[in-house]
């Protein structure tokens, strides 16, 4: 049975909070897709986002983000993955043609799997992500209160849930300001490369990363 003092709570509570309305990465993400298709594929590229960090919080509960923590060739595999991946995703909206934006065509929901998976592969891919998550669930921690990987993973999972409070209203309002946007065709492109450009600096700062 895991248990914890009111002062824990308010201590991880204020934390994780702030962790999720500092502008960061993910936001980056979730608005430049809610700009390009609007509020379906925001809320895809942010349910993406949510299944690849409670992946990363299972890896933190059953050790695996140690190895890559640790170790460097596996740090080196993960990183140069997901520089390649970003890159793709950059690339590939450079050249679009910004189909997705015509006035009057109907938006195309089978691109939100895609979406979905692009947003859970783009955090899995990242160990900046496992380091985070291996450096913040620890502190939280308490001697006695349950087996280790039971409070690891409830913490991280409860990081998730307060996402899900405050992620959604950045669709929304990304959604409601883009839709405001969103009828013209040079607009429609410049949304386009500005996607493009996100991931390819996502792609870069990335590469940046060192142990």
């Amino acid at each position: 049975m895991l248990g914890y003092d009111l002062a824990h709570w308010a201590t991880f509570f204020a934390a994780a909070f702030l962790l999720n309305v500092s502008p960061g990465p993910d936001i980056a993400f979730i608005l430049g897709h809610t700009a390009r298709g609007g509020r379906r594929q925001g809320l895809a590229a942010m349910l993406g986002l949510w299944a690849g960090a409670f992946c990363h919080v299972l890896f933190a509960a059953i050790g695996l983000s140690a190895i890559v923590a640790t170790s460097a060739a596996a740090f080196a595999a993960v990183k140069w993955a997901g520089v390649a991946y970003l890159a793709f995703l950059g690339v590939k909206a450079l050249r679009s043609k910004a189909s997705a934006f015509d006035v009057g065509k109907a938006r195309d929901e089978s691109r939100l799997p895609a979406v979905f998976l692009q947003g859970m592969l783009v955090d899995i891919l990242n160990p900046k992500v496992a380091i985070f998550f291996l450096a913040f669930l620890p502190q939280f921690v308490v001697d006695g209160a349950g087996p280790l990987p039971w409070q690891l993973l409830l913490h991280g999972v409860l990081i998730i849930a307060v996402a899900a409070i405050v992620e959604p209203l950045v669709v929304l309002g990304g959604a409601w300001l883009t839709a405001r946007l969103r009828s013209s065709a040079r607009l429609a492109l410049w949304l386009d490369r500005s996607l493009g450009a996100l991931f390819l600096g996502l792609a870069a700062k990335l590469a940046a990363l060192q142990r």
